[in-house]
Order: C-alpha cells, then structure tokens, then sequence
C-alpha cells in the first residue's frame, strides 16, 4: 500500500507547508521511529514526556523519507518535510486515505460506556463467529483478528495503529470488526475515517473526570459515537443504535440516535428484556423477552453485569442479522473473558475473583455481584490508579467498607504518584462507610494485601480482588513492573497450603 507526499498533502483540510517532492513514495506511516522502515513517514507527535521531533533524525536513518511536523527541522535535505499547524488533524485526514478507508468496507460495531465494554466486544464476536462471520475485535485488552492476536496499549488505538489495524483486518478477508470505543477515542477523533453501523451504549458512570472535567462533557463524548452512524457521507445502510434503557444517561444518547433503536434492560421495558434471573457462583440463567426473541439463556458466565453485557451483545447480533437460534446457541459456549469477574482456583474452599473494577459503579457491581452468590464474608482488595481521576478515591472507600466485610486497601498502579498518599485518600472513604466494630487492613504492597486476604479467608468466602483484572504488570515511579493478580492469588494459596508465612 503506497501513496505519494501529494497525495497525502491534498486530504489535508487546513494550511500545510510542503518542503520537497510531492512525487515522494510513502510505503508506511508511524509516529514510533523504532517501527520505522525505508519509504515510511515519521509523524512527530508531541507526547507529555517526548517531543517526537527529537527522533527525527533517528527515524531518517532508518529509512524515512519523510516527516510530519509542526516546525522546520534540521535533517537532510532530501527528506520530505510537510510542516502543519497542528499534527491530529493532519493525521485524521491523512491515515484513513492512506490504508484506503479499511473502516468503511467492513461492518463496524462500536461499544461505548464506562463499564462492560470488554466483555460485550467479546460476546458479539463470539455470536458472529457462530453465525460464520471473520471477526476482529479490538478493545482493552488485545485485538483479534479471528483468533491471532496482536498486543494494544489504549482502549482505542491513536489514528494511525488503528487504520493499521483495520487495513490488517481487512486485508485478511475479517467482514465485521468489534470495537471498544472510549469516549477520549471519540472527544479526540482517534476513530476518523470509520463509518459505524451497530453502536452500542452500556452505561455511564463516574470515571475519566480528570479530562472530561464534568459528566455531561462526558456523555456528550459518548453521545458521538450515536451521532456519526448517520454523520454526511456516511452510506452504509441498516445503522442501529443498541442502548441500555435503565441507564439513567440513556436519554442523553437516544437524543444522538437519528436511527433505528434497540432498548435493553431489566427494570424498564425494552425491546430486549432480561427476566427470571438466576445469578449462581459459575454460572448464570435468565429469560430474554421482546417482540422480535424469546429465549431461556443458560450461560457460563455470571453476575448482574453480564446479564447487561449479554443483552447488549444480543441487541448488536440481532442488529447484524444473526437469527435467534444461532444467538442462543453462541452464548451458551462463552467463557469469561479475562480479568472480568474471573475465578481463579488453586484448591481452596473458598471464592477468589479478579476483577478489572477500577471505578466507584464498577467496584460496587463486583461486589453486589459477590453478594448476590450468598458468601459467608466477602473480602475486598482494592485501591486507585495514580495519576488519574483522585475524586474517586475516597468514593471507592466507602463503596468497599460499605459492600465488603473486611476491606483491604492496596496500590494499584501509582504511576508518577506515592503509593501511600493514594492509599490514605482511598482510606479516607473506607473509615465513611465502616460499621461499628468492622476491621478494615491497609497494604500498601498489593502482593503482601493479596496474601493476607488469603489468610484471612475462610471456608465459603470470597475474595474480590479489584482494579488490575487482566494486567500483568504494576506501573510504578520507576519502572513497570511484573504483575498478575491471578498469578499472585495462586501463589498465595499454594503458599497457605504449604504453610509458608
């Protein structure tokens, strides 16, 4: 896939600089010079440690022919430079065209909300799979591309590894793509050039505060993904709108919708309502019912959140055309995805759960979750993220003194931030909502807190232990480090049965 220097400077919109020849081939693009190879174009992205100017010359060496830039730099003179005023815009309007639009030609389902994007993404592949689809998936995780898997390092990828992805998938014949869309991914544009045609909204709950800064800036950043299906120049027909009707934001995003909607629940009537619930340890149950299905579900996934994903999932499937049978059928061979709600056993006799909670609604459905399965105790493992959104700290406190019997507050990743200043503000909550005489634990190292949890816990209890899901790595001050919750959960009751302290 080749285009020239012209061809890429005539899709910007704005003012550009071009110095060298139009008639340069470009055979790639990337902003990480270490990905760069010969006839590639180097995108200097200014990040809020690295300017990517400074690996300019780095990237000349290795082959680029040219670069993208918001100044005049010092390289030879035979590399390309297009100089603009601002590098996201150029890109919105370059990347797309240069892969040929990937995200026009195939059906895109995108999956919005602050919860349960994950394990929706993961439901509708596995259902579209069943139906004889090629999917890929992209999301927090990994993406797909059918079953090979390549790694991923946002939710939504920036313009240019997304386009990547997409032009990889398209080229190996995937007809849909499921996509996790995060509302920075829609406030920044990350998503242009895609043409949605199924988009899904899970719910909307406290989170991402630090850049949204209020909550209706936040459900207007969602509300774009509904807004697009039907954006000018979008021809793709049958767009729907999945929407999960009991949100009680939902409103904001039905008046997005300028197409046809499905609703899902289950308090509210909708088009997909969950009915007869029956919410077991390993394994759930519950009627789907509405004017177009009615269906028992028997799934091996459990929790009242899943029951959500499920219903959402079902709605994007029904959407895409898959018949009912072949929807029921699907769900009833999905497994948990990792990280999300995930039982680890080591032998014990008692529940161990690792869970990607990492926000006041998410914390508390965990352990709502948790208690909906009738422990004898819960016990809770949790703490905040550095460098993100600190009013949630203490909120998450108290969700996990309140909802838990013995909470136990820890680090999570603390990034640039000290581990124990996040801890005291976590704490701050926990000491809100505690009952008189209930014992609360702060560790702050998250494997000694995993550890004493495993102590602790007795015969039928349940240990949740919330916040990294399916990481496997802690990011400190100085450096990142190895780390799986699941890993260290194993280890600690193996190290119980050993009697080792």
């Amino acid at each position: 896939m080749t285009k020239t220097v012209g061809e890429l400077c005539k899709q910007i919109k704005g003012i550009y600089n071009l110095n060298g020849s139009a008639d340069t081939v470009i055979t790639g693009i990337s902003s990480d010079s270490r990905q760069i190879e010969a006839g590639y174009l180097f995108v200097c992205i200014s990040g809020v440690h690295v300017d990517g100017a400074a690996f300019a010359a780095q990237a000349v060496e290795k082959g680029a022919v040219a670069v993208l830039t918001t100044k005049h730099l010092d390289l030879p003179k035979s590399t390309v430079q297009i100089q603009v005023p601002d590098i996201h815009h150029a890109l919105e309007d370059m990347v797309p065209f240069f892969y040929d639009y990937p995200g026009k030609k195939m059906r895109m389902i995108g999956v919005t909300g602050t919860n349960g994007k994950t394990t929706t993404t993961h439901i509708i592949a596995h259902i579209l799979r069943a139906a004889g689809y090629h999917v890929g998936v992209i999301g927090t995780i990994h993406a797909l591309i059918d079953d090979e898997e390549l790694p991923i390092h946002n939710t939504t990828p920036d313009v240019v590894e997304l386009q990547h992805f997409l032009a990889l998938m398209q080229e190996k014949g995937m007809t849909h793509v499921v996509m996790e869309v995060s509302s920075h991914a829609l406030a920044l544009n990350r998503v242009a050039g895609i043409e949605y045609d199924t988009a899904v909204f899970t719910n909307l709950t406290q989170d991402h505060l630090d850049f949204h800064k209020t909550m209706e800036n936040y459900v207007a950043a969602k509300a774009k993904l509904f807004q697009s299906l039907t954006a000018a120049g979008h021809v793709k027909e049958n767009k729907t709108a999945v929407v999960n009707i009991d949100d009680p934001w939902s409103k904001d995003i039905l008046n997005a919708c300028h197409c046809k909607v499905l609703t899902y629940g289950v308090e509210k009537d909708a088009d997909l309502k969950g009915s007869n619930l029956k919410v077991e340890l390993k394994k759930s149950s519950f009627d789907v019912v509405g004017p177009f299905v009615n269906v028992h579900l028997n799934m091996n996934i459990t929790g009242l959140f899943n029951v959500y994903n499920t219903l959402a999932a079902i709605g994007a499937a029904h959407a895409e055309g898959v018949d009912e049978a072949t929807i029921d059928k699907a769900i009833q061979t999905f497994h948990s995805v990792p990280g999300r709600f995930e039982l680890v056993e080591a032998g014990q006799d008692f529940a161990i759960v690792v869970d990607y909670s990492h926000t006041p609604d998410s914390l508390q459905k965990a352990l709502e979750t948790a208690r909906a399965m009738k422990p004898n105790r819960i016990l809770a493992v949790f703490g905040c993220g550095g460098d993100r959104d600190k009013t949630k700290r203490p909120i998450m406190g108290r969700i996990g003194a309140e909802l838990a019997d013995i909470p136990i507050v820890t680090s999570d990743n603390p990034r640039s931030e000290n581990p124990e200043t996040i801890v005291e503000e976590v704490e701050a909550g926990v000491k809100e909502g505690l009952k008189p005489g209930q014992h609360h634990e702060v560790i702050v190292n998250r494997r000694d807190a995993i550890y004493r949890a495993v102590e602790l816990a007795q015969t039928n209890d349940i240990i949740v232990i919330a916040g990294k899901g399916h990481e496997t790595y802690q990011i400190l001050n100085d450096g990142t480090i190895h780390f799986d919750d699941r890993e260290e959960a194993r280890n600690a009751v193996h190290a119980l049965h050993r009697g080792d302290k």
